[in-house]
């Protein structure tokens, strides 16, 4: 069976995320600064805020440069930040390709499991509808006050 994991890219966005609602009023927030607090490259991150600010999260500064949110952290679930950096049309689960047909668990998982991924992807992206930006920032803030 092939273990399957997941893209980084929603993570980074969220990162990305909480580092402009908690800096970007102290600092300039560029792509350099956002690639050394994620461990990301640069180029990466550039793709990224711009697949965020094509979703109507972010605004890049022209000329003082930098990055801010344009919408509010409670307006803004997981849910949307996983939409906008993912490719929506991608199944989040996929089967493995080659099962055994000769096997008679090889022959019936496709069938079995086809019946259940498809609502173990709408339960997840219905959890991910609950949680808001602005809930990971009060949780983050939590977080940063134990390492203080």
């Amino acid at each position: 069976m092939i273990l399957l994991k997941f893209s980084s890219r929603m993570t980074v966005a969220i990162h990305i995320l909480l580092y402009l609602e908690e800096y970007e009023k102290e600092e300039k927030v560029t792509s350099e600064v956002l690639a050394d607090t994620t461990g990301v490259n640069a180029v990466n991150i550039r793709k990224t805020l711009q697949l965020l600010k094509k979703a109507g999260f972010i605004e890049i500064r022209r000329g003082t440069g930098g990055a801010c949110l344009k919408k509010a952290p409670g307006d803004i679930t997981v849910r949307d930040i996983f939409e906008a950096v993912e490719d929506s049309t991608e199944d989040l689960f996929h089967m493995h390709e080659h099962p055994n047909t000769n096997c008679p668990v090889g022959k019936s998982i496709k069938g079995v499991l086809d019946r259940h991924l498809d609502a173990w992807k709408q339960l997840l992206l219905q959890q991910m509808q609950g949680v808001t930006l602005k809930e990971l920032f009060l949780e983050m803030q939590d977080e940063m006050k134990k390492h203080e």
